[in-house]
């Protein structure tokens, strides 16, 4: 059984990327699955496939479902569809369209293909994380997960923001009778802030 290995890059830059290793008889709809999976997106929101040549322009649509909208032929489904079969050459291409309103767009691009099928690995299967990708909703923090470390570093409970109210004393002020820089003065009367 053939594994087809694809690199899918967020819009056009390819210094981010994930590489995704599927079996040749599984549909789109794995594969849809594992690109979401991969970016760590949710699937609440429409998608398609399109088939794709070098200059990465859209071809044949492989659709998650019939939409409405209009089609120049009618799509193929990918629940239906195995990705075997839409394989035309050695660097196929093909572009992801996900969430048609805030239209995030994946170039799919197939970069080996292996007869070597792991019995150790659940196919499909990300084999390379490469770039810090977009944050479905929002952005992204540079800490991510380390920010629970330093919450629990710091003992900080996770709905503080860190601030009291004005002229309100934190446990430490009263325990130490100082402010948090440790001096007995207050430094707003000075000027200083």
């Amino acid at each position: 059984m053939a594994i087809l290995k694809f690199r899918i890059y967020f819009e056009d830059d390819d210094a981010v990327y994930r590489d995704i290793a599927i079996k040749h008889t599984q549909t789109f709809l794995d594969l849809h699955f594992a690109i979401l999976k991969a970016w760590e997106f949710d699937s609440k929101h429409q998608a398609t496939f399109y088939r794709s040549n070098d200059n990465w322009q859209r071809g044949r649509e492989i659709s998650f479902e019939r939409y409405d909208k209009p089609y120049k032929a009618e799509p193929l489904i990918m629940s239906f569809t195995a990705i075997g079969t839409e394989i035309r050459d050695t660097n196929q291409k093909f572009i992801y369209a996900y969430d048609f309103n805030k239209t995030w767009t994946f170039l799919v691009e197939l970069i080996g293909v292996s007869k070597e099928e792991s019995s150790k690995v659940a196919y499909p299967v990300v084999t390379r994380v490469e770039g810090i990708g977009p944050q479905q909703y929002g952005t992204r923090s540079l800490l991510g997960d380390k920010f629970i470390d330093i919450e629990e570093k710091y003992d900080l409970p996770k709905t503080s923001e860190g601030f009291a109210e004005e002229g309100e004393e934190t446990q430490n002020e009263e325990e130490t009778g100082s402010d948090t820089n440790g001096s007995e003065e207050d430094n707003s009367e000075n000027g200083e802030y």
